[in-house]
């Protein structure tokens, strides 16, 4: 497979999360959020169980009151009783130098800590509170995400900003005043850290906006002025297909330029719908870009009239979701698995020629075709399948394609 051409920024400073490095030279790391109220400790460790397996290697988790920063250290006790060792990111806000400081227990259990500096505090408070958080993540040794975000941007920073503009001979638009207090605001908070002990290679920057051009034009001018590793993440990024496909528009962006270190998809989930969806998107804008590889690729078409049967969208839904769903047991047991692609296709159009490209596929039937299906694997023609058990027999063969082809890894 021919890999993939980036533009490539400056290597930036690695930064340890537990066993998880963000930076550096390691891969872009995806993350992602629970939605639970923190205090029902169970709940929460079960979603973040469930985020984890769903290939999130860092969960965020809320800590806004007493009772949940008293929570964090047993939910960090039942994920390791189950063997999920996901660090655990503390979102702060308001109130987070009294969790920490009043719950030390919290303090150590966490990861990482998440500090929005519009959200610390005003005025001297806010360098008080500021201070005290900071501390204690040198204290305890925990790495910390300065998240500005436009939508709780540090007033203060952009009052001074607004003032020096209008002093100028040529003074800047409203959005260039506006880009430069979010950059600020990270850097100047960074730089703080440092002052107060927290050590360069234990700070992580983000300035997260909800508009696609505004938050890819905020990140190149950051990473020119940085070598902090860099959250990517739309903010509110919406629903649904909206939700995606400006999340896709502009992430895909940047981690071309060889901008961003971590990401997370920001999606408001259907009523009922499943969280971990944020994190399979996640892992395909990495994957489709060639930037990683976390579970088998389906390759399927699109239907058109030949295909008037439904039968090869089911098989194609049916495979995807199958080799999701296997990919925790395989990913323990067989080396490459995640870099196989698997096709499902319609007709006699396409349907062979990709299924010669792909590791194995199949090539159902269209409309007015013979009742059979040729599957190839890696790219020889080796059985046709007929009858009624279609689905199960090729979802059998790609069991065995994987058991025959992929090493096994060591104990």
């Amino acid at each position: 497979m021919t890999k993939p051409s980036f533009i490539q920024r400056a290597r930036t400073t690695g930064v340890r999360v537990g066993q998880v490095t963000i930076g550096g030279d390691a891969p872009v790391v995806v993350q992602s959020m629970t939605n639970t109220d923190t205090a029902e400790a169970v709940a929460t460790a079960v979603q973040v169980a469930d985020l984890a397996r769903a290939g999130s290697e860092l969960v965020r988790i809320t800590v806004n009151t007493a009772e949940a920063a008293a929570a964090v250290p047993y939910i960090r006790e039942h994920l390791d009783k189950i063997d999920c060792s996901v660090p655990l990111i503390g979102d702060f806000h308001f109130n987070g130098h009294k969790l920490l400081t009043q719950h030390p227990a919290c303090a150590e259990a966490l990861g990482k800590y998440r500090i929005n500096p519009g959200n610390v505090g005003r005025g001297k408070k806010r360098d008080e509170q500021f201070a005290s958080m900071i501390e204690i993540a040198s204290k305890y040794g925990k790495p910390v995400r300065i998240g500005v975000n436009w939508g709780s941007l540090d007033q203060s920073v952009l009052a001074r900003l607004m003032d020096e503009n209008a002093q100028r001979t040529e003074p800047r638009d409203a959005q260039e005043v506006m880009d430069e207090a979010m950059i600020a605001s990270a850097l100047e908070s960074a730089a703080r850290a440092e002052e107060l002990g927290l050590g360069h290679d234990r700070i992580i920057l983000s300035c997260k906006m909800s508009g696609v051009q505004d938050l890819i034009r905020v990140y190149r001018e950051l990473s020119t002025r940085s070598d902090y590793p860099l959250h990517l993440g739309l903010t509110e990024a919406g629903m649904g297909s909206k939700g995606i496909v400006a999340s896709t528009a502009a992430l895909a962006v940047l981690l071309q330029e060889g901008i961003g270190d971590t990401i997370r998809i920001s999606l408001t989930p259907e009523p009922g719908g499943d969280r971990t969806q944020e994190v399979v998107v996640a892992q395909e804008i990495l994957q489709s870009m060639g930037l990683r590889s976390f579970t088998p690729m389906v390759v399927s078409c699109p239907g058109c009239g030949r295909t008037t049967s439904t039968y090869f969208q089911q098989l194609a839904q049916d495979i995807q979701s199958y080799l999701r769903h296997q990919m925790p047991e395989w990913r323990k047991q067989y080396h490459g698995v995640e870099e196989m692609t698997v096709a499902v296709m319609g007709c006699v159009v396409n349907g062979p020629g990709e299924s010669k490209h792909a590791n194995i596929g199949i090539s159902l039937p269209g409309t007015g075709e013979r009742p059979e299906a040729p599957v190839y694997v890696d790219g020889e023609k080796t059985v046709t399948l007929k009858g009624e058990r279609i689905a199960e027999e090729f979802q059998q063969l790609v069991n065995d394609y994987v058991e025959q082809t992929y090493s096994t890894r060591s104990a």
